[in-house]
């Protein structure tokens, strides 16, 4: 008996030494307050234009570093030629671009989340789902950035096909109106970074919220909503609806769900 016991053990050990499975962060550990100031100072890298930006440290298996820098082990000494295409703006503990990221795996996608606990474990999240699963989710990324003051650094004119504004924070006061992230004066930059015949989602279980969404973008020159039963053959509405953390939350509680998306138009339609 205290041999097989002993055996036992041995090669539940072995197993554990020899795996090379990666565990996956668990959120209770990260967890932080859902609102921070936007126009706080806060301590953020960004460059000064989106041709200095190394994105190696995001997409090492697509972009060589800049500068010289050695490259990571398994990373590419050369460009692959691709652009990040799809953003998530404030992109939470990160559900919608893990789900995108194998419906579209050819498609570089990128989170912007300004909470440091909750971009560090999106990050690790990312890490270690490359890891577990090679070849995989190496097109998904995510960096700590304010979104509605550094995006023209980040991304080139008419370089994004997808954007989305998930479950924002609703900023019911009044007062506070201002810092939704959708204004008039942000949803021109939109205008700018997206390109003509690209689609900006948005999302939200507060109506008061989502007519406000609806009001700006409908007052846009350059934005037209796109129909209903035009949005049941995109493959990202049903991880829209429901692939993130905040989705899942209003399911569970049987509450409604919002939703309008926006085709950027030429600038000569």
């Amino acid at each position: 008996m205290e041999n097989t016991t002993s055996a036992n053990t041995g090669e539940k050990r072995h197993a554990e030494e020899t795996s090379t499975e990666v565990r996956l962060p668990q959120k209770k550990y990260f967890r932080q307050r859902a609102h921070a100031n936007v126009f706080s100072d806060h301590h953020l890298d960004y460059p000064v234009s989106p041709a200095y930006m190394d994105w190696s440290k995001n997409y090492p298996k697509h972009f060589a570093p800049k500068n010289g820098e050695a490259a990571a082990e398994g990373a590419v000494t050369k460009d692959s030629g691709k652009k990040v295409e799809f953003a998530d703006l404030g992109c939470g503990y990160g559900g919608l671009l893990i789900a995108l990221s194998t419906v579209y795996p050819d498609t570089l996608m990128l989170g912007m989340e300004i909470r440091v606990k909750v971009e560090e474990y999106v990050n690790q999240k990312i890490l270690a789902l490359r890891q577990n699963h090679p070849g995989s989710y190496d097109n998904v990324s995510i960096l700590r950035m304010n979104a509605m003051k550094f995006l023209p650094n980040f991304f080139e004119k008419h370089q994004l096909s997808k954007m989305f504004f998930l479950f924002p924070d609703p900023h019911f006061k009044k007062r506070k109106h201002k810092a939704r992230i959708i204004t008039p004066t942000l949803i021109s930059e939109y205008a700018y970074v997206l390109r003509p015949g690209g689609i900006i989602y948005t999302i939200s279980d507060v109506k008061d919220l989502h007519l406000w969404m609806v009001k700006h973008l409908d007052a846009h020159p350059l934005f037209v909503r796109i129909p209903d039963e035009e949005l049941v053959d995109d493959p990202a509405v049903e991880h829209v609806r429901n692939a993130t953390e905040e989705g899942q939350k209003v399911e569970r509680n049987k509450g409604d769900k919002y939703l309008a998306c926006y085709r950027r138009i030429t600038d000569e339609d």
